[in-house]
């Protein structure tokens, strides 16, 4: 994460907001319809082939099908008929919602292997430049990454920069699971990092887990580490609009309504993710009791009431954050609406001490942390508010055993 999770220059961003024309301009002549315009996927390639596949005699179901119904469909198989589906269309299984999660997790594994292969043939293309076989081989290294042993990859798409989940903890079993929503210039590549660890989806979720198993041994937990939408890359158009947001909100509702059990969810939206989350949540299930915001740049909206959800809206931000200053409006497009933390958006507004600068917030110690290890094990009344009158518990209960 680069843009985002270091000091802009703020001018660039404020200087979107007057390409507000030029944007529709370029959409009415149909300049970024351009970006659609290519072949079929990796992914596209294997769910094509499952619609055309049978098993035991019998047509494969439509893969867009509820997951209720897709969850039957693998009960009703036998252990060598799902083997024999996560052989021959890894990429679909691996990516479908109802499919049973260690199904997915094996699917994903035998599709990242064949990722790895790809990557390694073009470290050797003579077609490439220098530049793009070091690109191949950075890929390859990140396939071989998120195939160690004991990795849980729920979601894995190769294409372009590339689209990722992972899980930590149990999903089948949890009390609760939470969901972390990462923001801008976020991809595979970018998906862990061994400097600045807790800035990158992985090293999230991995803090998010440890603080939340700490702030109750007793209660199971699960933490997805979400980098499954196209996020904007850098300071453009892009992360200055809700497009990218509008189709990472699709996918977010699919996974949350897709996850086995009954379980509370919560969400954990940094930077550009809470306008993802923002953008989903008047469609996501009642399960989501949570929707914690850091560093947020707007949820397009200028009040929580207008989100129509019935989840526990909660925002923070470290007074180091460059984000507090950037447009908290939105004109002709741009721009992502009121400031979350501010009062007349009606948040419950939370301490984030200790967190420093745009990408802070999971670091261990820090009081945005423990706030969000709190709320994802449901403990609500050890929560600290941003301000010591306690206002943002007003009206809550709740314990790590709630």
């Amino acid at each position: 994460m680069t843009s985002f999770d270091t000091t802009p220059q703020l001018n660039v961003w404020r200087a979107l907001l007057a390409l507000a024309v030029v944007f529709v301009m370029l959409t009415a002549t149909g300049w970024t319809a351009l970006r659609n315009q290519r072949g079929d996927t990796p992914l596209q390639a294997s769910l094509s082939a499952w619609e055309h596949g049978r098993v035991g005699g019998h047509r494969l179901p439509d893969p867009q099908s509820q997951p209720a119904k897709l969850a039957r469909f693998f009960t009703s198989l036998t252990e060598r008929d799902r083997a024999s589906l996560v052989r021959k269309y890894p990429l679909a299984v691996g990516n479908m919602n109802g499919a049973p999660v260690e199904l997915r997790y094996r699917a994903n594994r035998v599709a990242l292997g064949q990722a790895r292969e790809v990557e390694r043939e073009r470290m050797h293309d003579s077609r490439l430049t220098r530049a793009g076989k070091h690109e191949a081989a950075r890929r390859m290294h990140r396939f071989d990454d998120l195939m160690e042993k004991g990795r849980h990859i729920l979601a894995f798409d190769p294409e372009g920069s590339g689209r990722v989940a992972e899980v930590f903890g149990d999903l089948r079993e949890a009390d609760r699971v939470s969901v972390v929503v990462p923001g801008v210039d976020t991809d595979l590549l970018t998906f862990q990092r061994t400097q600045r660890k807790y800035a990158a989806p992985v090293g999230m979720a991995e803090s998010l887990y440890a603080a939340e198993r700490t702030a109750s041994p007793s209660t199971r937990t699960a933490v997805i580490a979400w980098a499954d939408y196209t996020a904007p890359s850098g300071l453009g158009i892009d992360s200055a609009t809700a497009m990218r947001a509008k189709e990472g909100a699709v996918r977010l509702n699919a996974l949350v309504r897709a996850l086995p059990g009954s379980s509370p969810v919560s969400l954990f939206c940094h930077s550009y993710g809470s306008v993802v989350c923002g953008v989903a949540a008047h469609s996501l299930p009642g399960r989501v009791s949570d929707i914690a915001v850091a560093g947020s740049p707007g949820m397009r909206a200028e009040r929580a009431a207008q989100l129509h959800t019935t989840a526990r809206v909660w925002a923070m931000r470290d007074a180091d954050d460059w984000i507090q200053d950037v447009p908290y409006l939105e004109l002709g497009g741009l721009g992502h609406g009121a400031d979350p933390v501010s009062t007349g958006f009606g948040a419950r507004v939370l301490s984030a001490q200790g967190a420093k600068g745009h990408a802070g917030y999971f670091e261990p110690g820090t009081a945005s942390l423990m706030n969000f290890a709190e709320i994802g094990v449901g403990a609500y009344r050890s929560v600290h508010c941003a301000h010591e009158d306690g206002v943002c518990r007003t009206g809550l209960s709740g314990t790590a055993a709630a």
